[in-house]
């Protein structure tokens, strides 16, 4: 089940290199990330898991990974990563964790079938080219009692970024994202039990364009789908992008960029708990979501 469109196709290779480059700065350049990360660890601490192996799959630094093995301390705890010095960066960041960071591919955990308790993955799914292939390795690995929760970037996710290029040229500038909707199916297909989505919007506003380019830049998120134009590009194709942007200023002076944050977690091929005409089924925040700044 591959929703990606030639243009927007992901070279994995290409991602990996991409977040080698940012390895050293990523730390400095990643408030969003932490954010969301907060709020996926308070909705694990609101299930009361007592999980005996966990994994954090797009463990980048291994920041996750190691509030992971703090709030879990009975916990073996794995990090995995496809970036080599995301991973060097991750050891240096926690020294007693050298060998519980494994470099692989999400599409292949190097794990095996019904072996975790507790799958997290924070903003990593939207690197990846066909989700139901991550999804069916997360339900693989899972035990049938055991939980995963994820984050990723929803399709109004830089939106006015997209918007400003699609009024330059007809090229791949800004990669694909998933919707909400189909991510849910996706889990389904899977095999997975139980699936809660929930969406929440956050805008982070610039002086102007640059800064953007530059954060985006710095945390690895820079263009590197299929359609991306290869050749040198001119100024004034840059140039008219910036004037299309400046139409989304505010009255304040700020330029937006939204950035949709799609929540979800499931279970594996069975159910923990039976569900009964007494209960019902809610998401752990507000359906439709929020919208702030940071």
């Amino acid at each position: 089940m591959n929703s990606f469109p030639p243009e927007s196709l992901l070279d994995k290779s290409q991602v990996s290199h991409s977040f080698d480059c940012a390895a050293a700065t990523y730390e400095q350049q990643t408030s969003l990330q932490k954010s969301i990360g907060e709020t996926m660890l308070e909705r694990l601490e609101w299930l009361k898991l007592e999980p005996q192996q966990i994994l954090d799959v797009g463990a980048g630094t291994g920041r996750l990974t190691l509030v992971l093995s703090q709030l879990y301390p009975q916990a073996q705890v794995y990090g995995l990563d496809i970036s080599h010095k995301m991973l060097q960066q991750a050891r240096q960041n926690a020294p007693s964790f050298q060998d519980a960071f494994i470099c692989s591919d999400a599409a292949t955990l190097p794990f095996a079938d019904n072996s975790i308790d507790l799958l997290i993955s924070n903003l990593m799914l939207q690197w990846c080219n066909d989700i139901q292939v991550i999804f069916a390795e997360f339900a693989r690995v899972l035990k049938p009692e055991g939980a995963l929760f994820f984050s990723t970037f929803g399709p109004d996710t830089l939106k006015e970024l997209r918007s400003s290029w699609a009024a330059v040229d007809n090229a791949s500038h800004v990669n694909h994202f998933i919707d909400m909707h189909n991510i849910g199916d996706a889990l389904l297909y899977a095999g997975l039990t139980n699936p809660v989505m929930d969406v929440d919007r956050f805008l982070l506003t610039y002086q102007d364009v640059m800064p953007l380019m530059n954060d985006l830049k710095a945390m690895g998120a820079h263009n590197i789908t299929a359609g991306r134009s290869r050749g040198l590009m001119g100024k004034g194709r840059f140039k008219a992008m910036l004037a299309a942007y400046e139409s989304y200023r505010s009255s304040e002076g700020w330029l937006p960029a939204t950035y949709e944050v799609v929540y979800g977690h499931a279970w594996g091929s069975q159910t923990p708990l039976e569900s009964s005409s007494d209960t019902v089924a809610i998401p752990i925040s507000q359906i439709g979501g929020r919208k702030r700044d940071i």
